[in-house]
């Protein structure tokens, strides 16, 4: 009790009324602000997401899958689109696959010549979309023409006219340096200059010699190029070299199978088809780089080097002790210009290339694991 000018005032603190039904309502108007709250942080999450959406075609693919996993480790939503029927559990086993409830990622069942199913695949996926489904056999095409030659160019030709119609920024061509070799010209008309990117596989010389699969990459490559100048779409493409590396994929594919093949005792030379080799993971990181770099633009030799297949089977060899490799006495592929520095666009841009050690023992420890080198596997 206080006295101010002899009144007495009392300083004891009420509580406030509360009637009983007061707290029910505090926390029924509380938990709606929560929800509400949650509500908009999610929807918020969700919008940032799909801001972050890329197409891969191809991606149950070796280089799709790791392309996959790269972009979902780098916090990017995928649509990855597989052939009807195909095997895609490998890819839902990946951080941000199945059963996460932000669906990362998304699996879309979509063939190359349907066209509204690869609209359908890629519409939403504005920050980008890498091509790189395109069919390759491990066996000579019975119909090259409608196996290899119509799927790669249509259907490159499928994914750009989706990709312009959802107004996608850019898209990332995975082709191959088997649209840049072979060139029987480039050595005579650029003496000691190695192969680089304004290189391209001389058609007649394939098709003479019913080599389809460098026929399809090399058509498809220049007819993305001929559309994206067209309907002034950002285009750019990635040429890998062999590519090499642990399989995420249960399947066999025709890369892998080179080395596969050279363990196994194989004489074949690989004189059309050879430049040098690259590991997966580095295919991966440089697509990536590619999308996230404004100023990349034109074609990308991906490889660890140009050297002979002669010099990758002596590599082999020693790497591998116990396999029956072969030992190649002359020059595989003649006239070649060997170079350590062959990517120098993709070396500027700051990718950094595993050797092709690394390449060689992580691939092999693959074949092995997996099972394909079966009764040739170590001897020793």
């Amino acid at each position: 009790m206080l006295r101010f000018n002899g009144l007495a005032i009392s300083c004891e603190l009420q509580p406030p009324f509360i009637s009983p039904q007061t707290p029910h309502k505090i926390t029924t108007e509380l938990r709606a602000r929560i929800d509400t709250m949650a509500g908009t942080a999610a929807a918020a999450a969700a919008a940032a997401t799909e801001e972050r959406r890329v197409c891969v075609t191809g991606g149950n693919g070796f280089i799709g899958s790791w392309l996959v996993r790269a972009l979902l480790e780098k916090g990017y939503a995928v649509t990855a689109t597989i052939q009807p029927g195909a095997d895609a559990a490998h890819l839902r086993s990946l951080p941000g696959g199945g059963g996460d409830p932000s669906r990362l990622l998304l699996i879309h069942e979509a063939d190359l010549l349907d066209a509204p199913a690869l609209a359908a695949a890629v519409a939403g996926c504005r920050a980008g979309v890498f091509h790189v489904a395109s069919p390759c056999t491990l066996e000579d095409p019975a119909d090259p023409q409608r196996e290899l030659v119509l799927p790669a160019v249509q259907g490159t030709l499928n994914v750009l006219e989706a990709a312009r119609a959802a107004g996608v920024r850019r898209v990332v061509i995975t082709s191959s340096i088997s649209a840049m070799v072979p060139n029987p010209r480039w050595a005579r008309d650029h003496p000691g200059r190695p192969v680089d990117e304004e290189c391209w596989t001389e058609l007649d010389y394939c098709k003479a010699r019913k080599k389809w699969y460098p026929v399809s990459k090399t058509m498809a490559e220049k007819a993305a190029w001929e559309y994206a100048e067209k309907h002034k779409l950002d285009v750019v493409t990635i040429n890998p070299s062999t590519c090499l590396g642990p399989l995420l994929q249960p399947g066999l594919n025709a890369s892998s199978a080179v080395l596969q093949q050279l363990l196994q005792g194989s004489k074949d030379t690989h004189e059309y088809h050879w430049l040098g080799c690259v590991h997966v993971c580095d295919v991966a990181a440089a697509q990536v780089l590619l999308l996230e770099t404004p100023n990349a633009s034109g074609r990308y030799l991906c490889t660890n080097g140009i050297y002979q297949f002669k010099d990758f089977a002596e590599t082999v060899a020693k790497l591998c002790p116990g396999y029956n490799v072969e030992s190649f006495t002359e020059e595989t592929q003649p006239g070649l210009v060997a170079c350590k520095d062959a990517a120098k666009k993709l070396i500027d841009l700051g990718l950094v290339f595993r050797p092709r050690e690394e390449a060689i023992k992580d691939a092999e420890a693959s074949l092995n694991a997996k099972g394909f080198l079966g009764q040739h596997q170590l001897q020793i």
